[in-house]
């Protein structure tokens, strides 16, 4: 009898302690909805060149949300991809992301809100996640695991399970490999692994009251990853030129010189970067393959980059600091005989003029 008596209180207070906590259990954990706090979050991808260097990069500007049903969206902003050099920055912009037509990657999932109805309690879990990720014009349903960690009342952290595999070609990134593989001499393996860990604060009234981290970590990868305003120096622009070189994302009909509509994004980068170079001379040169004649060719090459120009300087680009110019099938920088040759022979390269 001694026993039961000296039992049953400390039996009652546990279970007296456990009623919030289930209470707790079945509210709705998106209640308010929530709001990635990107100063407190990373984003990075990790690839492999020649076999066995791995190189880690990231993103420095991206946003997302998560509503009260539990839908949940990301937006990475693809110009802001950081791997700590600038022309390498740029090299991924251009060749690869083809940011001046694919700005944005979008992340998206439907998170059941029971699922995390315990997470009050249990404070960490690990949840299988399918979620659809929309990036260079093509989109993926995938499947993670995702470890979501409750910090406090108003603050949640979500990060990777395991790694993301993402391979080139399910986004139609094949191309962008060889362009990179060409640019920097290496061979790239075509996939890469993605983390994230993200940090999500409780709204109250459309307002987050989770306060805020420190930014300084985010404005110097800023710093790195984005354009500098203004002017660039004489090598930033000499670099740019040459990946601009490199995108073959000019496009002409077969045989003709009237420029495709496709041709306008990078354009448009084109005289954006032209404008920061001030007192720099530019020679907008044609190239063509061996196919047609070398008369024809040589006729060819001097339209398409007359129409090039013409278009540049149509974006306020003087006159005076653009010099056209056609070369034909003169120089080659492949064989022509195959189709991947020829169409690299077909290009339009743009170069600083001594």
């Amino acid at each position: 009898m001694t026993i039961v008596r000296s039992v049953l209180p400390a039996f009652l207070f546990a279970f007296l302690l456990m009623l919030p906590l289930s209470a707790g259990a079945d509210e709705n954990f998106f209640e308010q909805g929530w709001t990635l706090q990107p100063e407190a979050s990373s984003l990075r991808f990790q690839s492999v060149k020649n076999l066995t260097k791995v190189e880690s990069s990231g993103f420095v500007q991206f946003e997302g949300a998560i509503n009260e049903s539990g839908a949940a969206e990301i937006r990475i902003f693809l110009d802001s991809v950081d791997t700590k050099i600038d022309l390498r920055n740029v090299r991924m912009r251009f060749l690869f992301f083809e940011t001046f037509q694919f700005p944005e990657a979008v992340i998206t999932a439907q998170i059941d809100p029971s699922v995390l109805a315990d997470l009050p309690v249990v404070r960490r879990k690990t949840i299988p996640l399918t979620f659809t990720l929309e990036l260079h014009g093509v989109s993926k349903t995938l499947e993670n695991e995702v470890v979501v960690t409750l910090m406090n009342d108003d603050l949640v952290a979500v990060s990777t399970g395991a790694p993301i595999s993402v391979a080139a070609s399910e986004f139609g990134f094949d191309g962008g490999i060889k362009k990179l593989e060409e640019a920097a001499n290496v061979v790239i393996v075509p996939s890469a692994t993605v983390t994230f860990d993200f940090m999500f604060s409780r709204n109250q009234g459309g307002i987050q009251i989770a306060e805020k981290t420190a930014s300084t970590p985010q404005q110097k990868a800023a710093e790195t990853a984005l354009e500098p305003e203004g002017a660039f120096d004489h090598e930033a622009c000499e670099g740019r030129f040459e990946i601009l070189s490199r995108t073959d994302n000019i496009y002409f009909p077969s045989g003709r010189s009237q420029l495709d509509a496709r041709s306008e994004p990078l354009l448009d980068s084109l005289i954006d970067i032209i404008s920061r170079c001030p007192d720099l001379v530019i020679e907008v040169a044609g190239h063509t393959d061996s196919d047609g004649g070398a008369s024809r060719n040589m006729g060819l090459s001097k339209r398409r980059a007359a129409a090039v120009t013409r278009y540049l300087t149509s974006g306020e680009i003087s006159e005076d600091r653009i010099k056209s110019v056609g070369y034909g099938e003169t120089r080659p920088v492949a064989t022509n005989d195959t189709p991947d040759g020829k169409r690299r022979n077909r290009r339009i390269e743009f170069t600083i003029v001594e």
